[in-house]
């Protein structure tokens, strides 16, 4: 399979015409390779456009990788700057925390299937990837004491909890994507002051639900 040519079209073909078009994100998709984040049975669908389901030595975690243009998009609106701290939640294959480590200064990414954040690991290391701390635990509550420039929860919840927006500095975004199927919008949120965030909708998706999430609990601004 040529892979480079693979690449070209999913950027050109998916990505482009879904309004990314930050020259430095549609690059990056060219730096980090896809392929080496996919579990080995499905790396020859590496470019295309579903999410991939994660199965680690042979077991399927129920869980899967985001679609190309869904993480390419997030990554566009969060506009990750080289000195920002980042929180991801839901490692998943740790594509999206590759990506986000060659943007920002330092990533913590959590990952409640033991398995999947050891899987996550080796294709950072084989990556060459040194900024990212990938940590097997439940990620539904942040790390205490911490501020981060940039969240990024990678699965729906059905709404952001209270914990996540605390854990930004003034200024800082959070991407999610929010709500409960079949009707789910990824949301970029803002912090502009001490007690006030602003929200924009992005785009209507949908995405598997993190774990750990509570899911009845309205949060209102």
């Amino acid at each position: 399979m040529d892979f480079e040519r693979a690449r070209f079209n999913m950027v050109e073909q998916q990505i482009r015409p879904w309004e990314v078009l930050d020259q430095e994100v549609l690059d990056l998709l060219f730096v980090v390779k896809r392929e080496d984040f996919v579990p080995p049975a499905y790396r020859a669908m590496a470019f295309t456009d579903m999410e991939i389901p994660l199965v680690v030595a042979g077991a399927n975690t129920g869980e899967s990788m985001l679609t190309p243009k869904v993480e390419a998009r997030l990554l566009q609106n969060l506009a990750i700057k080289r000195h920002e701290h980042v929180l991801e939640v839901g490692t998943g294959s740790g594509y999206m925390a590759a990506l986000l480590a060659h943007r920002a200064r330092h990533v913590v990414t959590s990952e409640i299937h033991g398995g999947l954040a050891q899987f996550a690991r080796a294709n950072l290391e084989r990556a060459g990837v040194r900024n990212v701390v990938a940590e097997h635990r439940d990620g539904s509550q942040p790390p205490a004491n911490n501020q981060f420039e940039a969240i990024v929860l990678s699965g729906s919840v059905p709404f952001v909890p209270d914990a996540f927006l605390q854990r930004l500095s003034i200024g800082g975004r959070l991407t999610a994507i929010v709500g409960e199927a079949p009707i789910m919008e990824a949301q970029l949120i803002t912090r502009t002051d001490e007690n006030s965030f602003s929200v924009v909708n992005l785009f209507e998706t949908a995405a598997k639900p993190l774990a750990g999430f509570p899911r009845k609990e309205k949060f209102r601004f």
